[in-house]
């Protein structure tokens, strides 16, 4: 399935002068609530590290690739532009806050199942403008939200490159003696214009052995560099480095570069062309997004991202525990929010939209069936943060369904015009009968028995203007429900058995008539 041609780059995180971040949670959940993602297990594939190196440029490739599908000729004609995420040569920085391609991509599993892949690009890191906060916010967003991430770096493995992960490294150990399960998926170093090809290859055999080299753990090492080391594999699934040629100088040095692969060096494109379908190799069992080992949606995404965004909104780096703290009540927001759209689905097939009436009693029979389904839908998923913070949520989750239901019932109790306008009806025909009753009843001097049904006329008459008052002023709604409850008494046990009655008699007339003839 093509994409729009509207499809391109969304700010989703904005970085203020002040050094705060903004969620645009509206682009954001128009992202990921895009009709062809949706009940789709997801792959997020993002890239992150220092500024100016090249980030965005080898995004747009990521994205030739996924536009091509299974096209062998993926890298484009030698002389076509280089368009997506935009990108620039130069010394300062271009990309700020985070973006994601606005539409995903669907890849099919070898059992034919579809997921969506979404890519989404980073502010670079480390400038002179950004805060230690800023980055580390940056950092932390996308590690946590990735199911890939590609970790961009240049020319070798540095010690600082791995201690940029010590916060995550803490956070993971907390995760894995908590939930006994590694809570980042796959790391990829991508280390840019690799200069010592004579002695280690490019590509992902060359960074292996650059890999496992650096984190080796040696004698007399410190505590601190072996606790990174030893850590870091245990907390992501995959750890993998790919050794990457330098480009040529046609990009580097050129101003009027636009990303043709007539400029590009040989080696580097032939690079690429073992990189990016590694990357995106759906077979890879850490490409599809997990939290606490369960495959999630996008719409699950979506709680994520807000709740890992609320713990850096006081602008002070959080604890590991305070990030687990988060990714728990995440964790449980999601499996409502999975519960309460699956209630919202299965009740709209029935009665919502402008699908005809039906009877109350039929509503509030599914409405009991699919309230349970969707419970126990909730009390099935792996949920984080214990026995407590689940009940909390089946408890706010309860509540959004019988205000759901309550909706859903004034909704289809809107499309029974009659029964709208049962309440009027039956006070007024009362009036009316009542009236001519006492005006019978004077006509022959019973004036006593007169005054019981001028009494009910008036009754009915008082009823009727405040039921007309609750209605059209929304206020004393109660009262209103007690006064259609009272006239659907008056109703059922006087007009409709004389109703039911008349109607039967007419049928028979009827039918005597057509029988006669």
């Amino acid at each position: 399935m093509e994409q729009s041609s509207s499809a391109g780059p969304v700010q989703i995180v904005t970085i203020t002068e002040d050094h705060k971040f903004v969620l645009d949670e509206k682009k954001l959940k128009n992202i990921l609530y895009n009709k062809r993602a949706l009940g789709k297990k997801i792959g997020l594939v993002s890239i992150a590290g220092d500024f100016r190196k090249g980030k965005s440029f080898m995004l747009d490739f990521f994205l030739r690739y996924l536009r091509a599908k299974d096209n062998k000729e993926w890298l484009g004609k030698e002389n076509e532009p280089l368009k997506g995420f935009d990108w620039r040569g130069g010394a300062t920085r271009h990309t700020t806050g985070m973006l994601m391609w606005s539409e995903p991509f669907l890849l099919s599993l070898p059992n034919g199942e579809e997921i969506a892949v979404f890519l989404m690009d980073t502010q670079g890191t480390f400038d002179s403008n950004s805060t230690v906060f800023e980055n580390a916010f940056i950092f932390a967003l996308t590690l946590m939200v990735s199911s890939v991430t590609v970790y961009n770096i240049m020319h070798n493995l540095q010690e600082d490159n791995l201690q940029h992960l010590s916060f995550f490294a803490e956070y993971g150990v907390l995760a894995i003696d908590a939930y006994h399960t590694s809570p980042f998926q796959q790391l990829t170093f991508l280390v840019r214009d690799w200069q010592f090809e004579y002695e280690t290859p490019y590509g992902f055999n060359g960074g292996e052995e650059v890999l496992s080299d650096r984190l080796k753990i040696r004698e007399n090492q410190h505590r601190d560099l072996e606790l990174v080391r030893s850590r870091l594999r245990q907390c992501f699934r995959k750890v993998n480095c790919f050794l990457m040629p330098h480009p040529g100088l046609k990009v580097t040095n050129r101003k009027e570069f636009d990303g043709r692969l007539s400029d590009i060096e040989t080696d580097f494109k032939t690079q690429l062309q073992s990189l990016i379908p590694e990357t995106f190799n759906i077979e890879n069992e850490n490409f599809i997004k997990e939290i606490n080992g369960e495959q999630i949606t996008s719409t699950d995404l979506f709680e994520y991202f807000k709740s890992y965004c609320a713990v850096f909104a006081s602008g002070i780096l959080p604890s590991p525990k305070a990030m687990l703290e988060a990714t728990a009540e995440a964790n449980n927001l999601a499996a409502k929010s999975t519960a309460k759209e699956f209630y919202i689905r299965a009740i709209e097939q029935h009665c919502g939209g402008d699908r005809p009436y039906i009877h109350p009693n039929q509503l509030d029979t599914l409405h009991q069936e699919v309230r349970r389904q969707s419970i126990e839908k909730f009390r099935c998923a792996r949920k984080m943060g214990g026995e407590q913070m689940s009940q909390s949520y089946l408890q706010e989750l309860e509540n959004e369904i019988a205000e759901l239901y309550s909706n859903y019932k004034k909704h289809n109790d809107s499309k029974n015009v009659f029964a709208f306008s049962r309440t009027p009806t039956t006070f007024i025909s009362t009036m009316v009968i009542c009236y001519l009753i006492a005006g019978l009843l004077d006509t022959f001097w019973l004036g006593g028995i007169n005054f019981i049904f001028m009494f009910a006329f008036w009754v009915c008459f008082a009823l009727l203007f405040v039921w007309l008052y609750a209605k059209y002023s929304g206020e004393y709604a109660e009262v209103g429900e007690y006064i259609d409850h009272f006239a659907d008494v008056v109703w059922n046990n006087a007009f409709q058995p004389v109703y039911s009655k008349c109607l039967q008699s007419a049928m028979r007339s009827v039918l005597g008539h057509a029988k006669t003839d």
